[in-house]
C-alpha cells in the first residue's frame, strides 16, 4: 500500500514539474513534449516568454482559487453546523474587489503582450528579402537580393517509402520532413519574407521560427525572422491545400555568413564555358603513284 502511495505521490510531483522541463527543450519538438519549444529566434522567445509568464500567473490564481474552495468545503461544512453566511455571498464590496482584480491583471499582461506583437510586424531594418511561393505540392523561394531561385519538394526517398506501403524502419529520419533542397539562410541577420501562393492557399510555418502566415494566391503576406542559432529546423504546410497536404514539408538550414555567402557564390557563378575544341589535323597529301612498269608485248 505505501509503495502504491509513493509511485502516485512520485507521479504527481514529475506532473507539478513538467512546466520547468522547459528551460531545458530544444527547438524542435519531441515525443510527448508538453510544453511549446522556445525556439531560435526573437519571434519565438517572446511568444515563449510571454507564454511562461501567462502560465505561471495562471498556476498561482488556482492555487488559491482551489485552496480557498476546499477551505470552505471542509471549515464551514453543514456537518460541522455552519450556516450559510448571506452578506458575504452577497457582498457588493467583495464582488467589486474580485473582478477590480481580474482586470489590473488583464492590464498587467496586456502592456507587454502589445508591446512583442509590435516588433513581431516590425519589417524594418531588414537585410535580404525572400519571396516564398506555394504550389500544390512544394514551395518556391526566391532571393530577391540574388537573383536565385529554387524549389523545394518532398525528398524522393521519403516519397518512395509512403508509396511503398512498407513499415517505416525506426532509423529512418525525420520521415516525411525531408526536402530535395533545403532554404539556406544566414544567422544574425533579419530577414524579410515575402509570401504568396499560385493555386490554393497555404500556409508557411516552422515551428522553431515562431510564427505561422498564410500563403494566399493575389496577396502578399510578410513576416520576417532573425536566426540567432546555425541549425536545421524542419516545418510542414499548415493549410489544408489538397490530397498531398501532408506531403509539403519545409526544412530550413541556418548557416553562417561566411558559409552562406560561399553558397550564394556558388549559386551565382556564371557557367564554365566548354573548352574550344583542338583543331582537326590537317589533311595529308597522298603520295604520287609510282609510274607503272613497261609491260613488254610478246608478238
Amino acid at each position: 500500500m505505501n509503495s502504491g502511495r509513493t509511485k502516485a505521490l512520485t507521479a504527481g510531483l514529475l506532473a507539478m514539474m513538467a512546466p520547468l522541463a522547459a528551460f531545458a527543450q530544444s527547438a524542435d519538438p519531441k515525443r510527448w513534449q508538453l510544453n511549446m519549444p522556445r525556439g531560435v529566434t526573437p519571434s519565438s522567445i517572446n511568444a515563449y516568454d510571454a507564454h511562461m509568464q501567462v502560465l505561471w500567473l495562471c498556476v498561482v490564481i488556482g492555487v488559491i482559487v482551489f485552496a480557498a474552495m476546499f477551505y470552505a468545503m471542509f471549515k464551514f461544512r453543514k456537518s460541522k453546523g455552519a450556516v450559510a453566511d448571506t452578506s458575504f455571498t452577497h457582498s457588493t464590496k467583495l464582488e467589486t474587489i474580485w473582478t477590480i482584480i481580474p482586470v489590473i491583471l488583464l492590464l498587467i499582461m496586456a502592456f507587454p503582450a502589445t508591446d512583442k506583437l509590435i516588433k513581431m510586424y516590425d519589417y524594418r531594418k531588414s537585410e535580404m528579402t525572400v519571396k516564398i511561393t506555394g504550389f500544390q505540392w512544394l514551395w518556391q523561394y526566391d532571393y530577391l537580393d540574388n537573383g536565385i531561385s529554387i524549389t523545394s519538394r518532398l525528398a524522393q526517398k521519403d516519397d518512395e517509402m509512403r508509396q511503398s506501403g512498407k513499415s517505416v524502419p525506426k532509423d529512418f529520419e525525420h520521415y516525411l520532413l525531408n526536402v530535395d533542397n533545403e532554404l539556406i539562410l544566414p544567422v544574425d541577420t533579419k530577414i524579410r519574407f515575402v509570401i504568396t501562393a499560385d493555386d490554393v492557399i497555404h500556409a508557411w510555418w516552422v515551428p522553431a521560427l515562431g510564427w505561422k502566415q498564410d500563403a494566399v494566391p493575389g496577396i502578399i503576406n510578410e513576416a520576417w525572422t532573425q536566426i540567432d542559432t546555425p541549425g536545421v529546423y524542419r516545418g510542414q504546410c499548415a493549410e489544408l491545400c489538397g490530397k498531398d497536404h501532408g506531403f509539403m514539408p519545409i526544412v530550413v538550414r541556418a548557416v553562417s555568413k561566411e558559409d552562406y555567402a560561399k553558397w550564394v557564390a556558388s549559386k551565382t557563378a556564371p557557367a564554365a564555358e566548354p573548352a574550344p575544341a583542338a583543331p582537326a589535323p590537317a589533311p595529308t597529301t597522298p603520295a604520287a603513284a609510282a609510274p607503272a612498269a613497261p609491260v613488254a608485248v610478246v608478238k
